[in-house]
């Protein structure tokens, strides 16, 4: 590949790459838009791919949910499972102010480096041999383990998603 097409390497992957957490990269062309050629080249399903969203909570403040696209998240799942009475998703436009990232950039990896944010991911993750998150920048996300992902950010996983 010649340097103009080579792909820079952003910070979340930097970060896993010094962390030794193996990882693809996954780009998708329109951002936040994925085109079914695109899902088909990378084998990927709806429900391969995890939104991570950002909540506040009464108890712990903010509260990092992780749960797959296909799914909606449970929010008084995610209070019990996060110590708190009630959670409430964090409004559009606090978003970038709390966790430094834009709606659909939202990464896991960067929000624990920044913040230290507790991060539940749903369950249902640990029986997946690999998930995919957004890698901070829209249009880009990263495949890998959900163990490994699970323990280099000190999450937990639960059941958080609507039944």
């Amino acid at each position: 590949m010649s340097k103009k097409n080579k792909i820079k390497k952003i910070l979340v992957e930097q970060i896993l790459d010094k962390a030794g957490i193996p990882y693809e990269s996954i780009v998708f062309q329109d951002g936040l838009h994925r085109q079914a050629t695109e899902m088909e080249q990378y084998q990927l399903t709806e429900h391969d791919i995890y939104k991570t969203l950002a909540l506040t909570g009464n108890v712990s403040g903010p509260v990092i949910g992780i749960v797959p696209i296909d799914q909606h998240l449970d929010e008084k799942k995610l209070a019990v499972a996060s110590g708190n009475k009630k959670v409430s998703m964090l409004p559009t436009k606090e978003l970038q102010k709390t966790t430094g990232y834009v709606h659909g950039a939202n990464n896991p990896v960067g929000i624990w480096q920044n913040k230290k944010f507790p991060i539940y991911i749903d369950e249902a993750a640990q029986h997946a041999d690999q998930i995919t998150v957004s890698a901070g920048e829209l249009g880009r996300s990263i495949r890998l383990n959900p163990e490994e992902l699970c323990q280099f950010v000190h999450g937990t996983f639960a059941d958080i998603v609507q039944a």
